[in-house]
Order: C-alpha cells, then sequence, then structure tokens
C-alpha cells in the first residue's frame, strides 16, 4: 500500500471519530437535537470515538483498538435496548431482553477472547484457535444484532418509524459491514487487512446517519428505503446467516476430533454449498423472500408506484411482436397477484360469456359458452372478485352456482376471478392462475384488483367502441360502392331492354331476330337477377317464409358438392320450420362451402340434423384447421375480414344476420388442428307459430 492509501485510512478514522465526537456534544446540549433516547445515542457515539482515535494512535489491530472496539459493541448494543423503550415496547415485549442478554453475553465470551491473547504469542496454535473463536462470537453478535434492528423497526407503530429508521440504519451499517467482514475473515482464517482499514468508513456512515436524523425536518425529509433495496438488504442478511450457520457447524465437526472429522466436514461443506446452489436462485424462494418482505417491512403489500408502471407498459405496449390488447389484459391483472396465466372472458351477443383471449393458459378447456346469463349478471351487479380457494374450502356460501361453472372450480389451477365493469356493465372476466406462492386474497389484493379492473373495462370499451366505429366507416363506404353499382346496373339493363324492343320491332331477317332475341333476353335475365340479389341483404332475406323440410334440404345441399367434395348427409325424418327458402339454403352453402375449403381433399364434411326439446339443430362439421378463439370473436363473424384473397369477409356475417332474421341463431366451436363445428338452430313449426300470434296479439294491443 502507498503513502496515499495510508493517508487515506488515516483521514477516514480521524473524520469518524471526530464527527462521532462532535455529534455526542452536541446531542448532549442542544434542545434542537431530535433523536430517540438521545443520550444513549451520545454514549454509544462518545465511545465509538474513542476507538477510532485508538486506531489513530496505537493502529486499527492493536489490542487498545480492539478493545475499545468491543466497548463499542455494549454502547451500541445498549442504545439499541434503549430505543426498544422509545414506544415502551420493552415492557410487553418479553423476548427483548433475554436477546440483548445473550448478546451481551457473546460479546463477553469474545472480549475474554481478546483477554486471552495477551498471554498466548499470536504464532502459537493456541493463538490460533483463540482468535478463530474470536471471529465466531462476532458473527454470531452480528447476526442477532442485526434481526434485533429489523425487529426494532418492523415492528414499531407507524408514527415511531419516523424517528427510529435513522438510528436503525446506522446500526444496521455498522454491523453489517462487520458481519461481511468477519464472514471473509473467517474462510480466509485471518483478519483481511484492507477491509480492517476501511472500518472507519462504517463509523463515518453512521455518524452521518445519525446527523441526519437528529437535524431533519420530518415535513421535508423522509427517509423511505424503496422495496428493492429492502428486498436485497433482507437477502444479504439472509445469506449472512446461512453462511454463519455453516461455518458454525463445519467447525463443530471439525472440533469432534475423531479421525473422520476432516472427510465429514468436507462432505457437509460439499453438501451445504450444493444445497445453496440449488435453493438460492430459485424463483420461488424469491418471490417468498418478497413476500416476507412486504408483509413485515411495509405498511402495505404493494408499492403502488411500481404497480402503475408495470400496468401502464403493459397496455401501452405496441408495436407488430406485442400481443393484441386482450393478452395484455390477462396479463396485466395477472402481474398484480404474481399468476403465471390467465384468460379473458367476454360477453356474447345471445347473453353469457365466452373466452375471448388465453395468456400462457392452453391446456385449460372453456366450452362454448364459459359463464352463462345469470353468473354474468351476478358479476355485473356485485363487482364481486371471487376467491376460488374460498370456494372450495366453504369459507364463501353466499356465492351462486352459475358464478363458477364445473371446468372452472374443478381446475384446481384456477384462482381468482376478476370482473371488469365499465359504468356499471360487465365487459369482461379475468380468470386468473394459481401463483407459485399461493395466498388468501385480503382487502389490500381486492381494492387494487378493483381498481385495475375498472380501468382495464375502459380500455376494453374503447377498443370496442373504436373497432364500432370503423366497421360503420367500412359499411358506409362499402354501401357507397354498391350504390354506384347498382346504378350502372340499372342503367346497362335499361339499354339492354330498349335495345331488345327495338330490335323485335327492325330485325328483318329472322336468323338476326332470334340470335339478338335470346342473346338479349338472357343477358337482360342475368343482370336483373343480380339487381335483385345485391339488394337483398339483412333481415329482409328472411321476410317472406314457408314450410321448409330441413331433411330435404340437407340432401339437396349436399348432393349439389357430390362430385367436387364428400359431404356425409345421413337419411333423416322430416323436419319442418317456418323459414325462407332461398335465404336458409345459401346460409347453408356457405357455411359447407367454408367447412370445405378448411378440409384436406380426402377429408369429409358432415352434415347432421337433430330436434331438442322443439329446436331443430343443423350440424355443419369438419375436421379441418379450425380457428383460435380470438379469431372466433374479432374476427369471424365480422364484416370486411375475410382471409380469402380479393374477399368482401361478410359471408359469415350475411349467414349470421340472415338466421337471425328468421328467429334462429348460429354458434360455433372450433380448436385449432381439430377441426370446427357450426350449429344452426331454428325453432320448429309449432314453436314458430306460437311465437308468430304471440307477436301479433301485441300488434293489436299496441
Amino acid at each position: 500500500m502507498g503513502p496515499l492509501w495510508f493517508l487515506f485510512v488515516f483521514l477516514m478514522f480521524v473524520a469518524g471519530a471526530s464527527g462521532a465526537a462532535v455529534l455526542a456534544i452536541w446531542l448532549l446540549s442542544s434542545e434542537r437535537a431530535k433523536s430517540p433516547a438521545k443520550t444513549a445515542t451520545a454514549v454509544a457515539l462518545g465511545v465509538s470515538s474513542a476507538w477510532g482515535f485508538c486506531a489513530v494512535g496505537f493502529g486499527y489491530l492493536a489490542m487498545p483498538t480492539l478493545l475499545m472496539l468491543s466497548a463499542t459493541y455494549f454502547a451500541w448494543l445498549w442504545l439499541l435496548y434503549r430505543l426498544f423503550g422509545h414506544d415502551d415496547r420493552d415492557k410487553n415485549l418479553a423476548p427483548i431482553r433475554p436477546v440483548v442478554a445473550s448478546l451481551a453475553l457473546v460479546e463477553l465470551l469474545h472480549l475474554s477472547t481478546l483477554l486471552a491473547l495477551i498471554s498466548h504469542p499470536s504464532d502459537t496454535a493456541p493463538a490460533q484457535l483463540i482468535a478463530h473463536f474470536a471471529v465466531i462470537f462476532r458473527l454470531l453478535f452480528c447476526v442477532g444484532a442485526l434481526v434485533l434492528v429489523h425487529n426494532l423497526y418492523a415492528g414499531a407503530e407507524q408514527q415511531s418509524r419516523q424517528s427510529l429508521r435513522w438510528p436503525a440504519a446506522a446500526m444496521g451499517a455498522i454491523w453489517l459491514y462487520d458481519l461481511n467482514f468477519y464472514t471473509i475473515a473467517y474462510l480466509l482464517n485471518g483478519l483481511p487487512d484492507m477491509l480492517a482499514q476501511l472500518r472507519g468508513a462504517s463509523l463515518l456512515a453512521a455518524v452521518i446517519v445519525l446527523a441526519v436524523g437528529a437535524l431533519r425536518n420530518e415535513t421535508e425529509l423522509k427517509f423511505r428505503p424503496s422495496r428493492s433495496f429492502a428486498f436485497q438488504s433482507f437477502s444479504l442478511l439472509v445469506i449472512g446467516t446461512y453462511l454463519v450457520v455453516m461455518v458454525v457447524v463445519a467447525q463443530a465437526i471439525a472440533y469432534a476430533g475423531n479421525a473422520y472429522a476432516p472427510a465429514m466436514q468436507a462432505g457437509f461443506m460439499l453438501a451445504a454449498s450444493a444445497m445453496a446452489l440449488a435453493v438460492l436462485p430459485s424463483p420461488k424462494l424469491r418471490r417468498w423472500l418478497r413476500v416476507m418482505v412486504s408483509k413485515h417491512l411495509f405498511q402495505h403489500r404493494y408499492d403502488y408506484r411500481t404497480e402503475w408502471l408495470r400496468f401502464t407498459d403493459t397496455i401501452g405496449r405496441a408495436g407488430p411482436e406485442a400481443p393484441p390488447l386482450p393478452q395484455r389484459i390477462v396479463q396485466a391483472v395477472a402481474d398484480v397477484t404474481d399468476s403465471p396465466a390467465g384468460l379473458l372472458l367476454s360477453p356474447l351477443d345471445e347473453g353469457g360469456l365466452a373466452l375471448a383471449a388465453r395468456w400462457q393458459w392452453d391446456a385449460i378447456e372453456v366450452p362454448g359458452v364459459a359463464v352463462c346469463c345469470d353468473g354474468a349478471r351476478f358479476f355485473e351487479e356485485s363487482q364481486f372478485i371471487l376467491d376460488l380457494d374460498d370456494l372450495r374450502a366453504g369459507r364463501e356460501q353466499a356465492i351462486p352456482p352459475t358464478a363458477y361453472p364445473a371446468w372452472l372450480f374443478d381446475d384446481e389451477r384456477a384462482w381468482a376471478v376478476v370482473p371488469l365493469v365499465h359504468y356499471e356493465r360487465l365487459v369482461g372476466l379475468v380468470v386468473l392462475a394459481r401463483p407459485p406462492l399461493a395466498r388468501q386474497l385480503d382487502w389490500e389484493d381486492f381494492d387494487l384488483l378493483r381498481v385495475v379492473g375498472r380501468q382495464l373495462a375502459s380500455y376494453l370499451a374503447e377498443h370496442a367502441s373504436q373497432d364500432a366505429l370503423g366497421e360503420a366507416q367500412r359499411f358506409d363506404e362499402f354501401n357507397r360502392r354498391i350504390a354506384f353499382v347498382m346504378h350502372d346496373i340499372k342503367n346497362l339493363a335499361s339499354q339492354l331492354s330498349l335495345l331488345a324492343r327495338n330490335a323485335e320491332i327492325h330485325a328483318d331477317k329472322p336468323e338476326f331476330r332470334a340470335d339478338m332475341l335470346l342473346t338479349l333476353r338472357n343477358s337482360t335475365d342475368k343482370l336483373q337477377a343480380l339487381l335483385a340479389r345485391l339488394g337483398r341483404y339483412g333481415a329482409q332475406s328472411g321476410a317472406v317464409r314457408e314450410q321448409v323440410d330441413l331433411a330435404t334440404m340437407i340432401g339437396s345441399v349436399a348432393g349439389q358438392y357430390s362430385a367436387r367434395h364428400e359431404v356425409i348427409s345421413a337419411e333423416h325424418p322430416a323436419c319442418f320450420i317456418e323459414a325462407n327458402t332461398e335465404a336458409l339454403e345459401q346460409s347453408l352453402v356457405h357455411l359447407v362451402q367454408n367447412a370445405i375449403e378448411a378440409s384436406a381433399p380426402n377429408s369429409p364434411v358432415t352434415l347432421d340434423l337433430r330436434v331438442e326439446q322443439d329446436t331443430a339443430i343443423i350440424e355443419v362439421a369438419d375436421n379441418g384447421v379450425g380457428m383460435s378463439p380470438e379469431f372466433i370473436r374479432t374476427h369471424l363473424f365480422k364484416p370486411f375480414h375475410s382471409s380469402k384473397p380479393g374477399g368482401f369477409g361478410i359471408g359469415a356475417f350475411e349467414a349470421r344476420e340472415m338466421i337471425r332474421a328468421m328467429g334462429g341463431r348460429l354458434d360455433v366451436e372450433s380448436r385449432e388442428g381439430q377441426g370446427t363445428r357450426f350449429l344452426l338452430r331454428m325453432p320448429t313449426s309449432t314453436v314458430a307459430a306460437m311465437r308468430s300470434n304471440i307477436n301479433d296479439v301485441n300488434a293489436e294491443v299496441a
């Protein structure tokens, strides 16, 4: 070491000792000093000042300096005990005094080892053994003192923490430095010279912290360590405790005195190191440490600033690689509770909730209608955050069974259900998977999840409004284009009609007349048919109804594809409904055509018919590529979203609207890679007649 280094070490000890002496005098003489246990603090600073000057005068490893360092330990321990009396906790916490007495005994044992070293030369085996025990005693003292400092601050009332944080931080700095110092000393079997020279820095840091606390203005100066700092400090304390325990056990094995002691010691050290390498990097251990730190060091479980920043970062993520908004919404809720996966359920047009998005949860099976209308109404009216573990344990009895269907309740990984409510309207449900470190949700979890749910509901509502606005704009553009097309077709039809009439009058040649009349009239018929079809959309397609035999229609549709693709349709008994034949057949043809296009050439499409509770159900099933829940939710029945080049994307939308106009319903069930089932539901003739009579009576009354 050069002279500049020794000058730096000298100035460090002088600054720490001088600052401690000045602060001690000021605490005893000034009325402006704000410090709990001012007398004990001044005594601890005074003894520490004497130790610093001994280090300057005699050397930092001289025996007088070491004896004075032991005195500083007693002084700081006395201050620690007096601080427990700051809010009278020393009178009702019986374990404090035995722990303080035990630490004082450990320091007395360390002091006895120092006195024993006086009568033994430093290079002898007994002296080395005594020094070894001295280091172990100091490790035990530092660990116990740090635990007491933690309990001092964590167990204090909120009002007391404002003043206790400064002396707690000062003592923590001193003993945390010494814990690392003596741990390295034990591992090296000797005191590290450089760290011993820098011990004055810990005293200087403690003096600065205590000075800040004594001079503080509570309205302007507040020491609030971040949660990451607290977590890292707590992690260091756990690691230090582990090292001390490992060292003590290894040393006890070494002193056993039998022939196998060295082998046992080596085996223990190897096993302990392997366990540390396996356990310490564990994410579950880190989560447990975070929970413990948040529970015992902070008033609130959550760091709301951090949670809000993470929330806005998740929702505001953009770009081609960013997941869609429904998945980001699930992730934003899951991040609050450290859940590894989740689902988003969104309302159906017919009522109830269906799967809208998955986030890292592909294994769970979700039916087409995930939550029925009654269950959705419960969440909308109560805005209740459902803890499924409370239901499974019988702690919650007032929840209707429709709110937790069997597929959700029976899956042990399902943990909580969070409603997303916007202006008293349910826009979604988020189902959270069980986190690695599961716990019972409390009031703070419910409050934060409720606020997050309302914010996310507004995002979903805004997203839906933007989609509706875009769809309306595209409809407007589509209508304008169709209007132009119809205008042109009308003109062309008029011209062709006129030409046909003139040809009938002026065509003298029989050959010309026959050829022109045939050509022009065919063209006119085709254009008129096209014009009629372009004008037939929406509810008008189901205005004219008649008795339709579904069994005959299914056979006819299947026969249309006999030469192109295998469409299986078994024989069915007659089943009559009231519908528009052309519109119903057009819808069915579209569904079959989609199924064929989604299937392999050798994979058949199945057409089936059955009746359930006065409802005729036509099933169109294939084993093709299938569709994702997101595609079904956001694209399948949305106009102008076509997966075919040049397509309008209105086929599925038109089919559903025509079926609705006839009083029916079109449902879809699909899984990627497994196929798709379209279920066309229509009331039978009896039910349709009853509905028609009721409507007529209502119209007459009105």
